[in-house]
């Protein structure tokens, strides 16, 4: 066995997968074989959700029998809300309400806790109450930390429609709705990125599925990872705040040692696809509110990045400006990506769950040997 250290486990393969395939180079991203660009434009999220779950597209009555079965499931237990109350209450980090309330929902699902982790509809249906009431949990955070009441969700609105309509109390236009519902679809899956493997991790112990996406919700909050987003907004404001040119002010950043948010990635050496998709949306966006700045600031610094770092933006740089013209708080954009992503997790354990080997890694030992022990009393 090698002893070569593979630092963050780069270009090391640790699974196979039917779920989504990433060529880097070319800046491909595929969903069980269909392109991240024909999904995006044509397929619902419940589409896509039951394409990941259930290995194929779904037909007309298929795919109304499962967005049904979805909606049917928002509501949350009034003890969840209450805990969603109070930590609204407490003024805590959005991230971390997520993460309480994935594990939370265990507690309250119908589904015997007990039952045989690797049954297929068992999770199947855990999976489902999961994804659906992620949203519930959000907009009701968001509505209670500003001192409004919850809005309840609704079953004769879509996923994306839905959580839009929670969020602001208003059932949002075609537009905001068309836009969130591609965003979601973008974020669905992404191979075996940070907070996908650490769910698998701990679904390869035979643990259940709400200690798995708990887990892949604690991972996806670092700012390596899903916080990256919220960062590119921040950003981005604090250069219009500056007055200065997008450019000078990324020259004097660079300059100084800061990290340009929404660049680069572990994958991709090109554009990522999702990026090429939301900066459409967001020019879209922009021109429909007759103020276009967001996205022409965005254009001039990747285009400074690519002419002077030779880097390409990644899915969070042009997701960060999309969701501000849409009126989403800034601190919410992670968990609207663990929202979408709920989906892609449970997929995956899944798959997990039907070739399970326990994850075990080994690490390169680099202490010492040949200690002597040292009574206390000599220490």
């Amino acid at each position: 066995m090698s002893d070569e250290v593979k630092k963050g486990l780069e270009g090391v393969v640790v699974a196979e997968s039917g779920l989504s395939y990433i060529d880097g180079d070319e800046g491909r991203l595929v969903y069980r074989g269909y392109a991240i660009e024909d999904l995006a434009r044509n397929a619902s999220y419940e589409e896509v959700l039951y394409m990941l779950w259930h290995g194929e597209l779904p037909d007309t009555a298929e795919l109304a029998a499962f967005s049904e079965s979805m909606a049917a499931e928002r509501e949350l237990d009034e003890d969840v809300l209450d805990t969603v109350r109070k930590l609204a209450a407490a003024d805590e980090e959005p991230m971390a309400a997520v993460r309480t309330v994935a594990s939370m929902l265990s507690a309250h699902d119908p589904d015997d806790s007990s039952a045989d982790p690797t049954d297929r509809e068992v999770n199947l249906r855990k999976g489902r109450r999961i994804t659906a009431k992620l949203p519930t949990a959000v907009a009701a955070f968001k509505r209670l930390r500003n001192g409004n009441d919850p809005v309840a969700p609704r079953e004769d609105l879509d996923h994306a429609e839905n959580f839009l309509y929670m969020l602001n109390d208003e059932e949002p236009d075609e537009v905001l709705a068309e836009t969130f519902d591609m965003a979601l679809v973008l974020h669905a899956d992404h191979g075996l990125n940070a907070s996908t493997f650490s769910g698998m991790v701990t679904a390869s112990t035979l643990s259940d599925v709400h200690s798995a996406i708990t887990s892949a919700v604690g991972t996806l909050a670092g700012p390596l990872h899903g916080g990256a987003n919220a960062n590119v907004m921040r950003m981005l404001k604090e250069i219009d705040d500056s007055d200065m040119e997008p450019t000078d002010w990324v020259r004097t950043a660079l300059e100084e040692g800061r990290r340009v948010a929404g660049f680069g990635h572990r994958v991709y050496n090109v554009k990522d696809p999702r990026a090429k998709i939301l900066g459409e949306k967001s020019e879209e966006l922009g021109e429909a509110a007759g103020d276009t700045k967001w996205y022409e600031m965005s254009v001039a610094i990747e285009e400074y990045m690519r002419e002077e770092k030779g880097i390409a933006p990644n899915v969070d740089f042009y997701s960060a400006s999309t969701y501000y013209q849409m009126g989403i708080p800034i601190d919410l954009y992670t968990p609207i990506f663990a929202m979408s992503r709920s989906g892609g997790w449970v997929a995956h354990v899944l798959e997990q769950y039907d070739d399970n080997r326990l994850i075990r890694p080994r690490a390169k030992y680099v202490g010492a040997k040949d200690a002597e022990w040292v009574p206390i009393e000599d220490r």
